[in-house]
C-alpha cells in the first residue's frame, strides 16, 4: 500500500559513535523523503563526528564499530555536522519524521547535533524536533507483532532478509519498506494517515516525555514534572519557585542539551509569567485606600 501523504514524510536513521546522546555523535544520517505522489529521494551524509568542546574528532566506541563498521579512520575526511547544516535543514523542512525505534534514540541524537551546532555556529536554528509528527514503526510493529527490523522486514516483505542491515541507508529504506507492508497487513487497524500512524506508534506506547530522555514528563494537567531525583514527582514550576539553584544545577550538569533546553524554556515562562504580574501591580491605579493613605502620610496625619 502506498503512503497517503499531505507533506513529505522523512523516514531517517542514525550510525552513532555510542549509546550515551549527550557525549556520542552521529557517523552517519540517511533521510528516504516521501513526497505526496510517491516520489522517493535519497541522501546519505557520513561526517567527521567532533567535539566542540576541545575542537577534536570524537572516537568511535568499539562497541559501535562491531555494530556499525564505521572506523576512525573512515571519517577523518567527512564534513562535520554543522558543515552541513543547511543542508540537512533544507531536506527536513516541511516534513513529518518515520523510522524504526527512532523516537528513543535517533531523534534525540538528531535534536542533540542540532543543539550542539547552534551554540557553535552561534546561531539560533529554525528547527525544532519536539514539534514534528514522528511515526515510529518499530513500536507500531512491538504493539502488533513484537520483534526487530530484520524480522519485521523478513515478516512483511516476502521472508527475505535485507543486505547491509546497520548501514543507515539499508536500515532507512527497510524501515519505509515495512511501515507500507504493516499498512497492507492491518488496514482495519491502522489508518492510512501520518496523524493517525504518529499518534499510534508514540502515545499507544505511554511517552508523554517533555524531553527526550524523559527527564521532565507531563502529568494528567499537562504541567511538566520532575521524573528523576530528589524531586521525582513535583512540578518543575514548584521546583522552580522553592530551589531555582536546581535549575542552575541542571545546566552546568552532565545532561542533554535537550533536556537543559526545555528546562531553560520552563524557567523562561515561569520568569515571564511573574514578571507580567508585577509589571501589572505596579502599574494599576491606586485604591482609595491606597490614595487616602498617601494623603494623610503628606499631611502629617498619619502617625499623628
Amino acid at each position: 500500500m502506498e503512503l497517503n501523504l499531505q507533506k513529505p514524510l522523512l523516514f531517517f536513521d542514525i550510525e552513532s559513535t555510542g549509546l550515551n546522546i549527550p557525549t556520542d555523535c552521529i557517523a552517519e544520517l540517511s533521510f528516504v523523503k516521501i513526497m505526496p505522489g510517491g516520489e522517493e529521494r535519497i541522501k546519505t551524509w557520513r561526517f567527521k563526528p567532533w567535539d566542540y568542546a576541545l575542537d577534536m574528532q570524537h572516537p568511535m566506541n568499539p562497541s559501535a564499530s562491531a555494530v556499525n563498521g564505521i572506523k576512525d579512520e573512515d571519517l577523518k575526511d567527512c564534513p562535520r555536522f554543522c558543515d552541513s547544516i543547511d543542508e540537512i535543514l533544507e531536506w527536513i523542512e516541511g516534513s513529518d519524521f518515520a523510522g524504526f525505534n527512532s523516537a528513543k534514540f535517533d531523534l534525540p541524537m538528531l535534536a542533540e547535533e542540532f543543539e550542539r551546532a547552534a551554540r557553535y555556529l552561534g546561531r539560533e536554528l529554525p528547527v525544532d524536533l519536539h514539534g514534528v509528527k514522528m511515526v515510529d514503526v518499530q513500536n507500531i510493529f512491538h504493539l502488533l507483532e513484537p520483534r526487530n527490523l530484520k524480522a519485521a522486514y523478513r515478516f512483511y516483505c516476502g521472508g527475505e532478509d535485507f543486505e547491509n542491515a546497520h548501514s543507515a541507508e539499508a536500515d532507512t529504506v527497510a524501515t519505509y519498506k515495512v511501515l507500507k507492508g504493516q499498512l497492507d497487513r492491518y488496514p482495519d487497524t491502522l489508518k492510512n494517515d501520518v496523524n493517525f500512524l504518529a499518534n499510534f506508534s508514540t502515545t499507544q506506547t505511554g511517552r508523554n516525555n517533555v524531553d527526550y530522555a524523559g527527564r521532565l514528563v507531563y502529568n494528567d494537567k499537562r504541567e511538566p514534572v520532575i521524573n528523576f531525583g530528589k524531586h521525582k514527582g513535583k512540578t518543575a514550576r514548584e521546583v522552580y519557585l522553592t530551589e531555582p539553584s536546581y535549575f542552575a544545577w541542571i545546566e552546568n550538569g552532565e545532561f542533554t542539551l535537550d533536556t537543559k533546553r526545555q528546562f531553560a524554556r520552563i524557567k523562561h515562562e515561569i520568569d515571564t509569567e511573574r514578571k507580567a504580574q508585577r509589571d501589572a501591580k505596579n502599574n494599576r491605579p491606586a485604591t482609595d485606600d491606597e490614595l487616602k493613605s498617601l494623603k494623610d502620610k503628606f499631611n502629617g496625619t498619619l502617625f499623628g
